[in-house]
């Protein structure tokens, strides 16, 4: 094979310009086959079983993987080809296959457990004897103890499953990419303000075509549901979008995702069945901070009763407002983002429009950097030499240390376009490392899908994108700031689940703080700051529709963890039926029969949030408790972006990955457990709670 292949290359960063899909494959063997031969060395008879020799030639055996591994996987997510799918697809079989082999390979257990069982273990620091803890722990949920013919059942139940979900994602690609929906009259798009209207033309120039493209991407569907008059339009945007990759819509069939599920659900019950667990949703919980299936239901039932009355009462008044104001005599589904914009207007005289002149993209990153400078003592800037990068809107940034130092990089994939994954994420291209004079340091990815400049101006964002950035940048700051130099512990890895969201959901906080805001919300054209008027209604509406949102949340939650608790080989997935019971317990708007919300379901069905998409929640309370320690802060001497408390979140929550339990880790910081009131505090919703049935986060 060719010594050039880029996969093979040791530099600090991919050379994404050189990655051809021909390279994937003859990669991915050359380096199994050397990571065999350094496991099958390992576990020799004469081999040492000390960490040195043990669980550190693991690390390095899992990062050369990891190296090549990564920057393929995030091609396929963002700059997808047919010839690519098939690589990968190809080689993610391999890795699966051999990842399962390894769980299971009892030698290899023996030698783990003889580092578990030594003398020396507890003199070694905290992270290396967690590191060797969870190593032991993910033996057991690889099925290492099992026998024959549950050992090859296993393993083939990995494998079915890896293509599964990946063949669920291509489908959700598929589908949204394949929808399109030409206006050549303007007046098609009365409502549709100048930016969403620039999106739309920029999305037909895209296709050589004149006029403007609704498309499935989330810039044109948030600027046709949220603001178009035609309310033909909405519908068959709505129609085309909650029907994709289903049994409905535009391409009924050609994509579904059906089977998919049906197969997934079973699969995931059977593996969770052969380890010993009751169904999938206890299996997830391993991993978890949560201990039981019955306190995650009892955690979101609870938060349903004190939201549910909440909810309807905004329900009833956004109907009201749709039938007097706008005409609507029933509110369909197409026009609950519409009558809630023209409500919110008419109620706090907010128009989005307006507010996103003040967030155009650059000066919202720059404001970005500078928050998470003051608060970390870091600085975020382009990169001082040329990066090799996959598509021109591509920026590498490089963040250094209050002394210069360099300490990670990020990776910023902004804009939405055509082959690439809808929403937004961060990932992971390069973890910390130290192994004896070699230092890798965290290099992370940050994507999202946000409307490309158009018409000479910047892309202005929404307050709702802001948030989202803000979001993932707090990922990419888990990632990035961690001082763990073991890769399986660092960072946001092997972090509990339902905790990974902390630094996310702590950082959109800040998108609410005068003093934040200051920083990067300036008119993209004068330059002016956010006038203390728009400030003000901002935060008058900013619990606007709390109830609602919070009770689609717990619809989602419910549905994706009854659908991995209460599955029943006898009956089957039951998707649909499961998602009525969910949104009989949790929702107050219902939508067409023919939605096909779970189609497109990604983060549970080829995401990490299988029976944990309640973890958004729960890592909300965790987030807002913790966000009040910068507030009480503010409150004695100054404002929210304290430098002093941001190194204390730092050191004990960033910084030690999961190196030690994440509620030891809160607990380090904030001197306490967390409060459960804190995340209906953060909705706004605590005058209309009622007191906490004390459910233990």
């Amino acid at each position: 094979m060719a010594t050039d292949n880029p996969l093979l290359s040791d530099a600090p960063l991919p050379a994404f310009s050189k990655i051809r899909a021909p390279d994937v494959v003859p990669a991915i063997d050359a380096i199994l086959s050397d990571y065999q031969t350094g496991i099958d060395a390992l576990v020799a008879p004469d081999a040492p079983r000390d960490f040195e020799h043990v669980m550190l030639q693991q690390e390095r055996l899992d990062q050369r993987l990891a190296r090549a591994w990564s920057p393929v996987s995030h091609l396929h997510a963002v700059a997808d080809t047919k010839e690519l799918r098939a690589a990968y697809e190809e080689a993610e079989e391999k890795i699966t296959d051999f990842g399962t082999a390894l769980g299971q390979n009892r030698d290899l257990y023996a030698a783990v457990q003889a580092v578990a069982d030594a003398p020396g273990l507890a003199q070694r620091t905290r992270p290396e004897r967690a590191l060797v803890e969870q190593s032991l722990r993910d033996f057991r949920l690889s099925g290492v103890s099992l026998e024959e013919p549950a050992r090859t059942r296993f393993r083939e139940i990995a494998n079915e499953l890896a293509k599964l979900t990946t063949a669920f994602s291509n489908a959700v690609l598929d589908a949204t990419d394949a929808w399109h929906e030409h206006v050549e009259d303007e007046r098609d798009l009365a409502g549709i303000p100048e930016s969403g209207r620039a999106v739309l033309r920029e999305y037909a120039r895209e296709r050589e075509l004149a006029g403007w493209l609704a498309t499935l991407k989330q810039p044109a569907v948030q600027a046709v549901l949220t603001y178009a008059d035609n309310r033909s339009l909405r519908e068959r945007v709505y129609w085309a979008y909650q029907t994709r990759a289903s049994d409905q819509g535009p391409d009924a069939g050609k994509f579904d995702n059906s089977e998919r599920m049906e197969k997934i659900l079973a699969l995931r019950h059977e593996a969770a069945r052969l380890l010993g667990f009751a169904n999938a949703a206890e299996e997830s919980l391993a991993t978890k901070m949560a201990k039981s299936p019955s306190e995650v239901l009892a955690f979101l039932r609870d938060l349903i009763t004190r939201a549910k009355p909440v909810a309807q009462r905004e329900l009833e008044e956004l109907r009201d407002f749709a039938r007097q104001e706008l005409s609507l005599e029933t509110l369909e589904s197409w026009d609950v983002a519409y009558a809630s914009e023209k409500l919110r207007k008419a109620r706090y005289d907010l128009d989005e429009e307006q507010l996103k002149a003040y967030f155009p993209l650059p000066s919202v990153l720059n404001g970005l950097f500078l928050v998470a400078g003051k608060l970390y003592g870091i600085t975020v800037e382009p990169a001082r030499e040329r990066v090799d990068v996959w598509h021109p809107d591509v920026r590498y940034c490089e963040v250094r240390d209050a002394s210069g130092q360099l300490v990670a990089g990020v990776y910023l994939d902004l804009y939405a376009r055509s082959g690439k994954r809808g929403g937004a994420w961060m990932d992971v291209c390069r973890a910390r490392f130290r192994d004896g004079d070699m230092t890798q340091l965290p290099i992370a990815f940050l994507t999202c899908n946000f409307g490309p400049p158009a018409d000479g101006h910047p892309s202005l964002l929404t307050h709702d994108d802001v948030l989202t950035m803000f979001h993932e940048f707090g990922h990419g700051l888990h990632h990035m700031l961690t001082r763990i130099d073991l890769p399986s512990i660092g960072g946001i890895d092997g972090v509990e689940w339902d905790a990974v969201e902390l630094p996310s959901q702590f950082m959109e906080n800040f998108c609410w703080n005068r003093e934040a805001l200051d920083l990067f919300a300036k008119h993209w054209s004068s330059g002016a700051r956010l006038p203390d008027e728009l400030f003000d209604k901002m935060l008058a509406a900013r619990h606007f529709q709390a109830g609602m949102f919070l009770c689609r949340q717990l619809e989602f939650a419910l549905f994706d963890f009854l659908l991995h608790a209460d599955y029943d080989p006898a009956r089957g997935a039951q998707v649909m039926e499961t998602l009525e019971a969910a949104r009989r317990e949790a929702a107050v708007l219902y939508p067409p029969a023919w939605q096909r919300f779970p189609h497109a379901f990604t983060h549970i069905f080829s995401g990490g949030y299988a029976a944990g998409y309640y973890s958004y929640l729960w890592a909300e309370v965790l987030s807002a408790d913790a966000f009040g320690a910068f507030e009480e802060h503010a409150g004695d001497r100054g404002g929210v972006i304290d430098a002093a408390t941001g190194a204390r979140f730092r050191d004990e929550f960033l910084a030690v990955g999961a190196s030690r339990p994440a509620l030891e880790s809160f607990i380090a910081f904030r001197g306490r457990p967390p409060q459960p009131d804190a995340l209906l505090k953060s909705y706004g919703l605590m005058a209309d709670a009622s007191a906490s049935a004390g459910v233990a986060v």
